[in-house]
This record gives C-alpha cells, sequence and structure tokens, in this order.
C-alpha cells in the first residue's frame, strides 16, 4: 500500500509541476494534451473552416475544446468516449464504446451522408505499467481507430492518432500507409521526454 500511495503521490507532484498542465488551467483548456494537437496543427495546418471531424476518445474534451475555438465554431464535431464528457458547443457528444455496433451507428447517424474530413485519436489502454501487456493494448486500440477512419473518412480526408514506440508500430504506419498518401510520426513538444508516445499524422485519404 506505502508504494502504490508513493507512485500516486509522486504522479500528482509531477502534474502539479508540470508548465502544461499550469498553462491549460491559466488558459481555460481541459487538459495539457491540448497543446499536442495545437502544436500538430501548427506544423501541419490540419484543421480548416466548416470540417466535419471525428473525435474518438474524447474525454475530458480538449481536443474537441481546440478545434471548435480555433475555427470559431466552423466544424461539426462527433466525439466519442466510454468515461463521460462536459458538453462543449459544435460538438455531439456519443458515452459509449465505438466498437458496439449500436454506438457506432448512432456515430455514423451523427455524421451523416457526407462523411468525415478528419479523424483524431488521442485515446491510450489503461496503463499496467508492464511494457508486455500495455503495448499490445495500445496498437490494438490505434489498429480499431485506423478501421474507424477508413470507414467514415471522404477522399481526401486526414488522420491523426497517439500510438506508443515498441512493438508493432512499424507494421501499423507501414498499414496505414496504403490509405493515405503521406505518413508521418512526430513527437509534439508537450508529449513528455520520457513517455513512448508519438502521433501519426496521415494525410490526403485514398479509396
Amino acid at each position: 500500500m506505502s508504494k502504490s500511495r508513493r507512485t500516486t503521490g509522486s504522479w500528482r507532484d509531477r502534474q502539479e509541476r508540470d508548465p502544461y498542465v499550469q498553462q491549460a488551467r491559466r488558459d481555460g483548456w481541459r487538459s495539457r494534451a491540448v497543446y499536442k494537437l495545437e502544436q500538430i496543427d501548427q506544423k501541419e495546418r490540419i484543421l480548416r473552416p466548416d470540417m466535419v471531424c471525428v473525435d474518438v476518445g474524447s474525454a475530458p474534451g480538449s481536443w474537441s475544446q481546440y478545434v471548435t475555438k480555433k475555427l470559431k465554431g466552423r466544424a461539426r464535431i462527433v466525439a466519442v468516449d466510454i468515461l463521460p464528457m462536459d458538453s462543449l458547443p459544435d460538438v455531439n457528444f456519443i458515452l459509449g464504446d465505438f466498437l458496439n455496433e449500436a454506438v457506432f451507428m448512432q456515430m455514423l447517424k451523427a455524421i451523416g451522408d457526407e462523411g468525415v474530413d478528419l479523424v483524431m485519436s488521442d485515446i491510450a489502454p489503461n496503463i499496467t505499467g508492464t511494457r508486455v501487456v500495455d503495448q499490445p493494448r495500445s496498437i490494438y486500440l490505434v489498429e480499431l481507430a485506423l478501421d474507424l477512419a477508413r470507414r467514415v473518412l471522404r477522399p481526401g480526408g486526414n488522420f491523426i492518432c497517439k500510438v506508443f514506440q515498441g512493438a508493432g508500430i512499424d507494421e501499423f504506419v507501414i498499414d496505414t500507409r496504403k490509405s493515405f498518401e503521406r505518413v508521418k510520426v512526430m513527437k509534439p513538444k508537450a508529449s513528455r521526454a520520457g513517455s513512448r508516445e508519438v502521433y501519426l499524422v496521415a494525410r490526403n485519404y485514398q479509396l
């Protein structure tokens, strides 16, 4: 028990000292993760007015919050998560697992017939601390997110997802390249230096 308390305490201490956590509080963002998307967008120019966006694993909502604020409400966002999320302007939030057929059909109905311009996913598995367990779970989730992107993106659409460096990532990148004109892996400055997380940015979906 004492080890668990120390671990929890050290995580909380790190959060309190984190400059991005402090900045997010000052700027009114829901989490520090917003700066990862902001930094990706600054380099890739992935957001544009009047786009349709799907946010997978959206809670607490900072990525959806960034999109709607950056585009001044000129975006239609469908967000989904198994965790509750407070409402946001221009965001249709669906509570549930996107792997569930009923939830997926609800997403399709919310998206409509026009298709999607961007699928973004900051989803991650519950971390156990054991890499041989965590890494396959991570790859499984991003593979599902990619499958979703292939089902809902319109031609020319884009895909962003978090993935952890390790076994399976090279194969995942190769698979993604089968469907997109350009694929790159990047690590935003807001990602902690010691974290294995990186972000895959796939541009121009090809049917």
